[in-house]
């Protein structure tokens, strides 16, 4: 799947079938389901998790907790426009599925 088609799935009702828990949790994100996206996350145990979890609680403007995150996924924290992030972590999550 590439970034195009991962966002053309937002217009689905769900995310695409075989999506990771971080892809999955970066769709209910950009489908203004915070809480859905959030309890995915939570309940994965990998960076990629971490790194979506990161990105969730800095949409949610608690910056302390996103840097943990951040931490947890060896990720440096971003700063940057939020929607570039999704934009980079959806990226990078397709890149490393192939």
């Amino acid at each position: 799947m590439t970034p195009v088609a991962f966002r053309q799935s937002l217009r689905s009702k769900a995310p695409p079938p075989g999506a990771s828990a971080a892809l999955q949790g970066l769709w209910w994100a950009a489908n203004e389901d915070w809480d859905k996206a959030h309890r995915i996350v939570m309940t994965g145990h990998d960076q990629d998790c971490a790194w979506v979890h990161a990105y969730l609680h800095r949409v949610e403007g608690d910056i302390d907790n996103a840097n943990y995150w951040y931490r947890q996924a060896r990720r440096k924290p971003a700063s940057g426009e939020l929607s570039l992030e999704w934009n980079d972590i959806v990226a990078a999550l397709l890149r490393a599925r192939r």
